[in-house]
């Protein structure tokens, strides 16, 4: 007689199971989470004895990494893909993921091998008049309308394809579970058989993802612990701007971002994005400083503006996007008492243009800058670019990569950078500003 197979309360926030029906989850405190499931049946048949491979012999197997004709694509995995690698790729909805697969796709196929694409959300049809819109060469991309795990398994086990994109992991779903597509357990369950087929086969897997309406991905934690990388997608509606930044890499840097314009043709790679970035800066405003920072492996150009207004309140404001708040609180702290600047009955604002996320303390110089220009009402000179770490003495200190970050300044024609002591030689036509603690900085300019 088989045995009964007994259903599962299973938290769709966290994929916590839960023997009943609770109304807040144990694991991650979510209310109203737990749906039920049915259980799935235990395997009763043997493990396989497992394979083991000397170190040695795996390195000596290593395989090289595979472009996928998009260099913005291939900075922020890298150096592009590695052999059996599994990527998720995470956005809103409309941001453009199913045209950046459909795009890497048709690259990958034109020098790499055979692409299978499978839309898991859209006809045939929809995907061809998408690439015809697009103007791609497809010759090389096949494509698979399918929602069913099983054949999309059989397809990526079979290791005829270089890469394979399916779009969307929550589209899909498992004969072996009774539950419905985009559930914790049909996520979980779809997500690490196609993992353990593409590590099997060698083929580069791309999963794309929703979020959910608080930006994290949709499903259970556990499927970005499946993948390699986790990508996410992000727009900046003013440039038509799109940024795709690693938040989890195991071959490569996770502080990359690569840029993308969104276009009539397309996504189209942004070659240099510090000018897009610094295109509508107005060059005699109070407030405005230009920040020299780092985005991986690649110098970058922001501007960092501050607006500095008379508080009616008890307690001012002090708000920050993309900047960390913390860092805005203990620069404010610091230009009160070692720059003599009487921030006390103000609201501060900081914002860094263009959707850039400033976490190292390079960018303290260029905040403090644009604080203390907003509160004298005098503009900083416009060729002007900021880079260097502020301490709480008041004292300025030297960042790394400041060779790559003064060359880019002078390749956007910067001709001055206020920084710390300590860079080396600046390149033609750069003038450097060092000085050795804040107030002696800001006093350069006013």
């Amino acid at each position: 007689m088989a045995a009964r197979i007994h259903s599962l309360f299973v938290c769709q926030n966290c994929g916590a199971a839960q023997p009943k029906w609770l109304g807040r989850c144990p694991a991650c405190q979510a209310w109203d989470s737990l749906v039920e499931e049915p259980a799935a049946p235990r395997d009763a048949a043997a493990p396989a004895p497992a394979q083991t491979l000397p170190l040695d012999q795996a390195l000596a197997s290593e395989q090289g990494r595979l472009s996928s004709g998009l260099e913005e694509l291939d900075r922020v995995l890298g150096g592009g893909l590695v052999p059996g690698m599994v990527v998720l790729v995470g956005g809103e909805p409309g941001i453009g993921k199913s045209t950046l697969m459909l795009q890497a796709a048709a690259s990958l196929g034109q020098g790499q091998g055979r692409v299978l694409l499978v839309a898991a959300e859209e006809s045939v049809r929809q995907v061809g008049l998408r690439a015809q819109r697009l103007g791609l060469d497809g010759g090389a991309v096949e494509l698979l309308a399918e929602t069913a795990l099983e054949p999309v398994r059989a397809a990526l086990a079979g290791g005829e394809y270089a890469a394979v994109a399916v779009d969307s992991i929550q589209a899909l779903r498992s004969a072996e579970l009774a539950s419905a597509p985009g559930s914790v357990s049909q996520v979980r369950l779809c997500a690490a058989e196609l993992a353990a087929a593409a590590k099997a086969s060698g083929s580069a897997l791309f999963l794309v993802g929703h979020v959910t309406k608080e930006g994290s991905l949709a499903g259970p934690r556990v499927l970005e612990h499946l993948v390699d990388t986790v990508l996410y997608f992000e727009s900046e509606p003013s440039l038509r701007l799109r940024l795709l930044r690693a938040v989890k890499n195991r071959f490569g840097a996770t502080d990359e971002v690569g840029v993308f314009e969104m276009g009539e043709a397309g996504l189209l790679p942004v070659a240099n994005p510090s000018a897009l970035f610094l295109a509508q800066r107005p060059l005699q405003a109070p407030g405005s400083a230009v920040c020299a920072a780092m985005s991986g492996t690649r110098p970058l150009l922001v501007e960092v503006q501050a607006l500095v207004s008379p508080s009616g309140l008890a307690m001012p404001r002090r708000q920050a996007l993309g900047l960390d708040q913390g860092r805005l609180h203990m620069l404010a702290a610091v230009l009160a008492i070692h720059a003599g600047l009487d921030l006390s009955g103000h609201d501060v604002f900081v914002n860094v243009t263009g959707g850039v996320r400033l976490s190292e303390p390079a960018a303290d110089l260029a905040v403090a800058a644009a604080v203390a220009s907003s509160l004298a009402g005098r503009p900083l000179p416009p060729r002007v670019v900021c880079f260097g770490e502020v301490g709480l003495a008041g004292e300025l200190r030297a960042v790394g990569r400041g060779q790559a970050r003064l060359a880019e300044a002078a390749r956007q024609g910067f001709s001055q950078a206020l920084t710390a002591p300590g860079q080396t030689k600046p390149p033609p036509g750069m003038e450097i500003l060092s000085a050795r603690r804040l107030d002696d900085a800001l006093g350069l300019f006013w």
